[in-house]
């Protein structure tokens, strides 16, 4: 007989949370009956794939600044994954950009997934959080993503990613995720962050754990998720929502919109790190053209995005910041293969420099 209860009188919350969550974890696994090797044998092999995003951008700064043009690697990811046993899995991926020069591990999760309901996380990887964040840059609809000062607020290591363990699971048209991670240093020693998120699918359910920010036609769907993060009396919440419709003609209509609050946990940090408090908002609309223009289809969007910065310490002023974007994308397959040209126009006020940007963005995953 398995006994998975053990004497916790003592142990601290933190503590016990993870506790509970390592030890629900082996339960489960226990629970697994042993496959054979020829079973394991018939096991898909290890998957190993690569996406690269780069761009040329022109800035332009206020103020009489001469304009910068450069070159970029947004991102140049490599991606392994593959299965130990028919509920045991392991991914692994990396990534470079040029903005840090160094190619670091983005995730390194081990994935214990017994069916709808059941499945836990453990390593590195994207926690409970927004939608935004659980996409990333090569699931997205727009090409900047996080430069609104709104989404993808939340506390992080490497791209979005913190070090703990989740539960995650389906119940019909709802997906509940709970997990518990380390916190930042600046929040002391031994802290945790405990975050969550509910989601609810009204239309077409989306399979997993990560999401993406459009499925160009693909599902229709009407989602609402709330996510919310917590550690050491330091909180930050979101509310966010995507609606996408195959139109009878077969556009695809794509509307995407977040309300974010970071209290003293996460957000942007400002221009010197003091900016802990924050709230904002965004509102994205797209349009995929049904016809076909060489190997492509083109769509066109806009996103607008307002956040307000609050100065916790005093050594900068309060400001806000306005964001407007227009992409004009060309899809030649979905996320493996688009360009995007796109307008961007930063406005801040409090005496703070504006910037507008032109450019091109080229994203290939094979």
């Amino acid at each position: 007989m398995n006994d998975c209860n053990t004497g916790m009188l003592g142990t601290s919350p933190s503590k016990l949370i993870t506790v509970a969550a390592i030890g629900a974890l082996a339960c489960a696994a226990a629970a697994v009956p042993a496959t054979s090797h020829a079973a394991d044998l018939k096991l898909p092999p290890i998957s190993i794939g690569a996406g690269l995003r780069t761009q040329f951008e022109s800035t332009n700064p206020s103020g009489g600044s001469n304009t910068v043009n450069d070159f970029n690697v947004n991102n140049a990811r490599i991606y392994l994954g593959g299965s130990v046993t028919e509920n045991i899995k392991l991914m692994f991926n990396t990534d470079y950009s040029s903005s840090s020069d160094n190619l670091q591990v983005m995730d390194a999760v081990a994935r214990f997934e017994f069916g709808d309901t059941l499945n836990f996380w453990a390593g590195r990887f994207l926690p409970p959080s927004d939608r935004a964040n659980l996409y990333g840059p090569f699931y997205a609809s727009n090409w900047n993503v996080y430069e609104d000062g709104v989404q993808d607020g939340y506390p992080f290591y490497v791209q979005g990613r913190q070090n703990g363990v989740a539960y995650w699971g389906q119940f019909g048209i709802a997906k509940v995720s709970l997990g518990v991670f380390d916190a930042p240093s600046t929040q002391g020693e031994g802290e945790v962050i405990t975050a969550g998120r509910v989601q609810l699918d009204f239309w077409d359910a989306e399979a997993g754990y990560y999401l993406n920010g459009t499925y160009y036609g693909e599902k229709d769907l009407l989602a609402v998720g709330i996510a919310g993060q917590t550690s050491a009396g330091k909180h930050a919440y979101t509310l966010d929502a995507l609606l996408e419709k195959k139109l009878p003609n077969g556009g695809v209509v794509t509307l995407e919109a977040e309300a974010a609050r970071y209290d003293q946990l996460g957000g942007y940090g400002g221009f010197d790190g003091s900016y802990t408090d924050s709230n904002g908002w965004y509102g994205l609309g797209a349009y995929l053209f049904p016809q076909k223009i060489g190997i492509g289809k083109v769509q066109l969007l806009g996103k607008y995005g307002a956040a307000r910065f609050n100065d916790t310490s005093g050594l900068g002023p309060e400001y806000e910041q306005t964001t407007l974007e227009f992409n004009v994308n060309y899809l030649i397959k979905a996320f493996d293969a688009r360009i995007s040209l796109f307008y961007k126009d930063t406005k801040l006020d409090a005496g703070l420099p504006d910037a507008t940007q032109i450019g091109v963005g080229l994203q290939v995953q094979i």
